[in-house]
């Protein structure tokens, strides 16, 4: 009995250091999907700002917003369901039982430790404040001002040892003013006041007040990640099938190059002709004409194409005249209801899941400035991002961009310098490439060449003569090189690249009677000691 009196100090000292280090989050609920939010009061927007995270009012207006990666929320059920879990959040900060009591100074290179930080007054964030979390990455601070907070120019939060901005948390009374370049870190709840903030600010929390109005002027700001923040993975991608064989399609249109072009993948068309490309800079097939291969790669785009434009969004762009403009989009189905009309760079931000998918459906044409740029930041892969565009497509010269394009009745332009890391595919119209180079990522191994590379015969340096051509019963092979003549074998395909003759060659010259081959144009290729020889064109009148 002695021995547990005598350690019951002991126990209560650790008891109060626990509760020291380890201060309690707040219930946020829905208020944690906002990150600009008022319950009282007008949200104004001046500048291009950039925000991650639902911005709205449930009694005012959202007024002066560009593209927001969120939902607008003003006077409706989302707003009226934040305001009331707002005040269970900042009931809960005001109520904390404080821990430490600094001056009404921050900053200035102080470096504090976890806990409940009480100021009586206004405070005053000056130069750099770091939070220390001491390698817990669940250690919460929570700073109590019974007054305004403001920053100074440039001042800025750090965070260090695994401190987290979603367990950081400002319990204002009063307003919120922070100066250009203030870097800010944490949850702002303001209560009865106004939220300030300006030209360069960051922050990584939220902005909330329960009464006053919130005004930004060309800022950053984004929820926080962790803190048991839903990891986002985007919407499943589409079953592309076949189509992943091909870097450039067209279901209905010619597919035409112009200039130097490297494409890594297919390149065809369905209907219609594909010409321009060089075989040498091609790895993949050039089906020249509509074969068995593309016309698999049409029904299958047709597929994808179903599939991507009934899948829901989850959050409308509402200004697609206004799209780039360095704005930052994660993981989800993005709506834009119009022309869009990219300018300067677009990130695309997995957050660090690699799997992450992006799709963005866009109801018209979309078109890019030159050295336009899609930038794929914190693990986002560029199989994993998808454009539908309801119209037609024109990627400016030298941009750079990312993903899979699937047009649908419109025509796709990649235009002088252009790089695509992708795939670009219309279900009706032209695709005209100029060059460009075009990567499509992760092809399947179980692609299947079913067109032969066509060589042009009235190039001079043919090992192979084949004459007549066009031929009417027969035409003959005569190798011009004897030292050729070793395993030569002639391979012949319809147009749907389907083989319909296989013949050995035994002699220098030899005739093949064709009284059973229909009227119409035939790929050859001739091949010997394990290589092709020659390929190219037959045409058949008979």
């Amino acid at each position: 009995m002695k021995n547990r009196l005598h350690n019951m100090p002991t126990l209560v000292i650790l008891l109060l250091i626990s509760s020291q280090g380890f201060a309690q989050v707040p219930s946020l609920g829905t208020a944690a999907d906002f990150v600009l939010f008022s319950g009282v009061g007008a949200v104004t927007n001046s500048g291009i700002t950039h925000l991650t995270g639902n911005v709205g009012t449930n009694s005012g207006s959202s007024t002066g917003f560009g593209n927001v990666n969120g939902v607008m929320h003003d006077n409706d059920g989302a707003s009226a369901q934040c305001d009331a879990d707002l005040l269970i959040a900042y009931n809960q900060l005001n109520n904390v039982i404080p821990t430490f009591f600094p001056a009404a100074l921050l900053g200035n290179g102080q470096i504090l430790n976890a806990g409940v930080f009480a100021i009586s007054g206004a405070a005053t964030l000056n130069l750099d404040l770091t939070l220390n979390a001491q390698g817990d990455p669940g250690a919460v601070f929570i700073f109590q001002i019974q007054g305004a907070l403001s920053t100074g120019a440039g001042s800025k939060i750090i965070l260090m040892n695994g401190a987290q901005a979603c367990n950081v948390f400002w319990k204002v009374e009063g307003m919120v003013s922070m100066a250009s370049g203030t870097t800010m870190k944490g949850t702002i709840i303001a209560n009865n006041g106004a939220i300030n903030m300006n030209a360069g600010d960051t922050l990584e929390g939220r902005a909330l007040t329960t009464t006053g109005a919130v005004t930004v002027d060309g800022i950053m700001a984004f929820t926080p990640l962790g803190c048991g923040s839903p990891v986002l993975t985007g919407p499943d991608a589409p079953a592309l099938a076949t189509t992943a064989c091909y870097a450039l399609f067209s279901s209905d249109g010619p597919v035409t190059n112009a200039g130097t072009t490297h494409v890594t993948g297919d390149v065809g068309t369905n209907v219609g002709l594909t010409t321009g490309f060089d075989p040498l800079l091609v790895s993949g097939t050039i089906h020249l004409i509509p074969d068995v291969s593309t016309a698999q790669c049409a029904a299958d785009l047709l597929d994808v194409y179903s599939y991507l434009s009934t899948l829901p969004y989850d959050i409308e762009l509402l200004y697609p005249a206004q799209f780039g403009n360095n704005l930052e989009l994660t993981p989800h189905t993005y709506l834009l209801n119009g022309a869009v009309v990219f300018t300067d760079t677009l990130y695309l931000n997995a957050q660090g899941n690699t799997d992450a998918v992006f799709v963005i459906k866009i109801y018209g044409a979309l078109s890019t400035a030159t050295y336009s740029k899609v930038s794929l930041i914190n693990g986002t892969q560029s199989e994993n991002v998808y454009w539908l565009v309801n119209g037609a497509t024109e990627i400016n010269d030298y941009s750079v961009f990312k993903g899979t394009i699937v047009g649908n009745n419109g025509a796709v332009d990649l235009k002088t310098g252009v790089s695509l890391d992708g795939r670009a595919y219309t279900t009706t119209g032209g695709l005209l490439t100029s060059a460009i180079d075009a990567v499509a990522p992760v092809i399947p191994a179980n692609c299947i060449s079913v067109s032969v590379p066509f060589m042009d015969s009235s190039n001079g340096n043919n090992a192979v003569s084949i004459y007549p051509n066009p031929f009417v019963k027969s035409f003959t092979i005569r190798i011009d090189d004897v030292s050729e003549v070793s395993d030569v074998q002639l391979l012949l395909y319809n147009v749907l690249g389907e083989l319909v003759m296989n013949e050995i060659l035994t002699t220098q010259s030899t005739e093949f009677e064709t009284t059973g081959l229909p009227r119409g144009i035939y790929f050859y290729q001739i091949t010997g000691n394990n290589k092709t020889i020659q390929s190219g064109r037959l045409i058949s009148q008979q």
